[in-house]
């Protein structure tokens, strides 16, 4: 047995703080669930400990990203290792190496693709031969939309006594801001395009997380159109790209449960036809006057009036649809985001025995499905609900 259910991987950082922040509300520092904060620098730890109110006696470790025998010594320590150290492309890799190798289940928050197909290609054998669940995508990339779309279906295997073959991905709104960390893995996966011609292939192939499985051709998610089973004008959103990998790998990773000519698309609602509307465009993210440095992001207040609402609607061949929706209760990338990774951690260490899933790469709804969705209604501040 682990020394820890959890370890979080990154305290010091901006969205490693609201991490903590959330587990020492939520179940405190020395309760049932033994948990730790880690990071390269004590004086930091002690520092961002002590601004959010854990006693001394909550447990730190020191781990640094370019130090492997730390980091391979800290997976050994826990159940579940949470990584909030991005961009991960630079800094993520070493501990998927170690988890993978030592068996401990690993979560993080990450949007960047091209850095997910590397770590499955590396590790998707080591992590199936230890047992380790390796867990990308627990916030905003990409929870709400992978299980928005697994919550979907099950009403419709429900309703219509099988899964339907089109899901619509729609977000009607969402208020947010932009982190330093954020931007940071942004300008990493930038940097790996010019490096390498083929990351842009990558980003731009919805199958990119599926190896050795195609399926059919997808809809065009990029041209603004009136979308009559939406209810109106739908144009891209800027996620998207992200998501919609994540939900054909949980398709995959759950047997094609959904279909082989399975199609899903993301996109955001609009007022109308579109203008020249950049905070439109940009899907309600708000990126502010200046850009935010790695540490800073949104404020309390910012992160407390955020929120997000988003539809999802299954299609039968022959018309019937039915619709579901998944709203949250905080900015989606950083609030509602710190919430959900932690209590992703929680659901692999408490509710899903590796009986029932065991080591591999998986997205949260191949692993966790729907007990991750109590879990988040019960503790993340998210709701799903059928709407007709």
């Amino acid at each position: 047995m682990a020394e820890f259910d959890i370890i979080l991987w990154g305290a010091t950082g901006y969205t490693g703080r609201l991490v903590a922040q959330h587990l020492l509300r939520t179940y405190g520092a020395t309760g049932a669930l033994k948990w730790a904060a880690a990071g390269r620098s004590a004086d930091k730890l002690d520092d961002v400990l002590a601004a959010i109110g854990a006693p001394a006696s909550l447990p730190r470790i020191l781990a640094d990203a370019g130090d492997a025998a730390s980091l391979a010594a800290m997976a050994r320590r826990a159940a579940v290792v949470i990584s909030t150290v991005g961009p991960y492309q630079l800094y993520g890799s070493a501990l998927v190496a170690a988890c993978a190798a030592a068996g401990s289940d690993y979560v993080d928050l990450t949007g960047e693709s091209n850095w997910i197909a590397e770590m499955i290609k590396a590790h998707e054998a080591a992590a199936k031969a230890s047992g380790a669940r390796i867990v990308f995508s627990c916030g905003f990339d990409s929870i709400p939309f992978d299980l928005g779309v697994f919550f979907v279906e099950e009403e419709a295997r429900r309703r219509f006594g099988a899964y339907a073959p089109r899901v619509r991905g729609r977000v009607r709104a969402l208020k947010g801001g932009l982190s330093g960390g954020t931007l940071a893995s942004g300008m990493a996966t930038q940097a790996a395009l010019q490096k390498d011609p083929t990351v842009a292939a990558l980003m731009a192939d919805p199958f990119a997380l599926t190896p050795g499985y195609r399926g059919a051709s997808q809809p065009d998610g990029a041209t603004p159109y009136d979308d009559k089973v939406s209810g109106g004008w739908v144009g891209p959103f800027m996620m998207a790209g992200i998501n919609t990998k994540a939900v054909h790998r949980s398709n995959f990773l759950l047997g094609g449960r959904w279909g082989s000519g399975f199609q899903y698309d993301e996109m955001q609602m609009l007022p109308g036809p579109p203008g020249d509307d950049a905070a439109g465009a940009m899907g309600g993210f708000s990126f502010g006057a200046g850009m935010p440095k790695p540490g800073e992001g949104p404020s309390e207040e910012e992160r407390r009036t955020g929120f997000y609402d988003l539809v999802f609607i299954a299609e039968t061949p022959d018309g019937r649809t039915t619709r579901a929706a998944v709203k949250g209760d905080m900015d989606p990338g950083y609030g509602s985001t710190a919430k959900m990774l932690g209590e992703s951690a929680v659901c692999l260490a408490r509710d899903v025995p590796r009986s029932t899933v065991g080591g591999g790469c998986w997205t949260p709804a191949s692993a966790m499905g729907a007990a991750l969705i109590r879990r988040l209604e019960a503790k993340a501040g998210l709701t799903f609900s059928v709407e007709g």
